[in-house]
């Protein structure tokens, strides 16, 4: 009897987001007989969601029934497009996967959204107290060898505490549920907007509204917190108008994509100090460039898209897997099926 096949191609330049070896043996062993599971040894040059791979792996792709990677490779959709029944993103963004060789096709495709929910949160909460705690000014002072109290200490100054803070969340999916829960814990007054409203409002939440609602959330909040998907929707959905609605002196935090983001009218209103602050995850353009003027701009705090690195993810990752395989094996329905339509 012919072997089906399960292709493993989660290797990464970086270790943390390189399938562990014990990794592949818990898939073989969920897959059980009857099943190659094979993995491609060689290390992507592209990020975690894009779909472009090199022609060499052409050979690995063909007769895949299941593939497992760093999104969906146009390449693989063609060439086992009589094979592959189901794929499955080590990523939660899937713009880069969805085109049309993957929309004509009968795959299913799931993602690893809420996997990243518990440490891009814990990301948010750190990235809240070094806004509200001075630490721009620290940082700034430290580098000029200064020790001086005055931003802390002024009357301009204006520290804060966590319960002082009103949190309005752009996006209620799984980062944002934890985010939320997070803030409210803290003694924070969250609100939140998502596209879909009818659900149940999520406890410590005091306030759920749709997208239409984008201004009144903004005009409420005094961090507002970026945790939506990347779509045709959402591109450019925090423009100069939303960032103009938000209370004088608040801060921004990006954790979702940088398309969602108009960074010049950001820039504007840093300059005219309506916003004091943002913590950026991810960027518009990246990497970013080395003469973009946020580097060097005191009240812009800058991490490399790395807010969901955990040592947990490896753990978190394979119960999702390891769990829809079993569905898949018995015909039953995968756990974070996309939407392709909506794109998440």
């Amino acid at each position: 009897m012919k072997l089906r096949k399960a292709l493993v191609d989660l290797a990464s330049e970086h270790a943390a987001w390189t399938i562990p070896p014990s990794c592949i043996d818990t898939m073989r062993e969920a897959f059980g007989g009857g099943w190659d599971v094979c993995q491609v040894e060689s290390s992507p040059a592209n990020n975690l969601e894009t779909a472009d791979e090199p022609a060499s792996k052409a050979a690995a792709y063909e007769g895949v029934d299941v593939y497992f990677g760093w999104g969906v490779p146009r390449q693989l959709l063609t060439t086992s497009r009589d094979t592959l029944e189901w794929a499955h993103t080590g990523a939660a963004g899937v713009g880069g996967s969805i085109n049309d060789e993957l929309l004509s096709s009968h795959v299913a495709l799931t993602n690893s959204r809420g996997i990243h929910a518990e440490p891009i949160s814990d990301w948010v909460i750190a990235a809240i107290g070094f806004c509200i705690r001075g630490f721009h000014d620290a940082v700034s002072a430290q580098q000029e060898h200064n020790w001086t109290r005055e931003p802390f200490t002024s009357s301009e100054a204006q520290l804060t505490e966590y319960s002082s803070l009103r949190v309005g969340v752009v996006g209620l999916g799984g980062i944002g549920l934890a985010v939320a829960r997070k803030c409210h814990a803290l003694g924070m007054e969250v609100r939140a907007i998502r596209r879909r409203v009818a659900e149940s409002q999520p406890p410590g939440v005091v306030w759920v509204g749709g997208p239409e609602k984008l201004r009144e959330l903004a005009a409420q909040s005094d961090v507002l917190v970026l945790s939506v998907p990347h779509t045709s929707e959402t591109a450019n959905l925090i423009d100069g108008d939303i960032l103009r609605e938000l209370s004088r002196g608040a801060y921004l935090l990006n954790v979702s994509r940088g398309g969602i983001l108009d960074e010049a009218a950001l820039s504007r209103h840093l300059d005219d100090g309506h916003i004091r602050g943002c913590v950026l995850d991810v960027l518009a353009a990246e990497p970013l460039d080395a003469e973009h003027p946020f580097w060097d701009d005191p009240r812009v705090f800058i991490t490399p898209h790395v807010s969901a690195v955990t040592d947990r993810f490896w753990a978190r990752e394979m119960e999702l897997i390891v769990e829809n395989i079993g569905r898949f094996l018995q015909g039953g329905r995968l756990k974070n099926v996309v939407n392709l339509e909506v794109g998440y």
